[in-house]
C-alpha cells in the first residue's frame, strides 16, 4: 500500500505547480475587463445622428455673460479664418453671415486625411456646411450636407454621409463593428465634428 501511495504523493506538488501557473494567465477579471475595451466604442450606434433622413450632428455650446452679437462676431472671426486653412480648396467660403439675425453658414470643401506617411497617402475630398445660430448665452451649431469625394485620380466615388456613415451603412448587423471602408470615413468626419465644436467651446469660453 505504501507503495501504491508514494508515487501519488509525490505527483501532487507538480500537479498544484502546474495547476497554480495555468489560472494566471486567465484572471477572470483582467480578461473581462479587456474584452470591453472597444476602441471604436466613440463611433458605434448613434453616433452619427440622422434627423428627417439628413446626418446632422448638433451642439448647443454655452457662452456664459456673453451677448448674442458677442457670439456671433467671435465665431464669424473663426469661421472665416477656418475656410482659409491649409486644408481648404478655395471654394470653402462664408456664404450667410447676418449680423441682425446672428447666422452664420459657411460652405466648407477640404482634405480630410485617413493616412499620410511614406508612400502612403490616403484622403478624401469632404464638403459640409456649418451653420451657427447666435443667441444670449450660447450658439447652436450644425454640421450638415457632408459629401466625399474619393480615390479621384483612380476611380472617382462620390459618396454622401447618409449613404456611407450612418449605422446602416457602416457598421455589421450586431452594431459591434465598423465596417473597414465607410467604417474609416465615419471615424474622420466624427473626429473633424469632435474638433470644430471643441474649439468653439474653447473660444467662447
Amino acid at each position: 500500500m505504501k507503495k501504491l501511495l508514494m508515487p501519488l504523493l509525490m505527483c501532487l506538488p507538480l500537479a498544484a505547480m502546474a495547476q497554480n501557473d495555468w489560472e494566471v494567465p486567465s484572471d477572470p477579471v483582467t480578461t473581462t475587463e479587456t474584452a470591453k475595451v472597444n476602441p471604436d466604442q466613440k463611433y458605434l450606434a448613434g453616433a452619427v445622428p440622422v434627423v428627417d433622413g439628413k446626418v446632422v450632428f448638433e451642439q448647443t455650446i454655452a457662452a456664459p455673460g456673453k451677448s448674442a452679437s458677442q457670439i456671433y462676431d467671435i465665431l464669424l472671426n473663426y469661421i472665416t479664418r477656418m475656410t482659409q486653412g491649409g486644408n481648404q480648396f478655395d471654394q470653402s467660403r462664408v456664404v450667410v453671415s447676418d449680423a441682425e439675425k446672428h447666422e452664420i453658414v459657411a460652405d466648407f470643401l477640404e482634405w480630410l486625411v485617413f493616412t499620410d506617411k511614406a508612400l502612403v497617402l490616403d484622403r478624401t475630398r469632404l464638403r459640409y456646411y456649418l451653420i451657427v445660430t447666435c443667441q444670449d448665452g450660447q450658439a447652436t451649431a450644425k454640421m450638415t450636407r457632408i459629401s466625399y469625394l474619393y480615390e479621384e485620380e483612380r476611380d472617382p466615388q462620390n459618396y454622401t454621409a447618409e449613404e456611407w456613415i450612418t449605422d446602416k451603412y457602416a457598421m455589421n448587423k450586431k452594431q459591434t463593428k465598423l465596417y473597414r471602408i465607410p467604417g474609416k470615413f465615419r471615424r474622420k468626419t466624427i473626429d473633424r465634428k469632435d474638433f470644430i465644436f471643441s474649439k468653439f467651446e474653447e473660444i467662447l469660453k
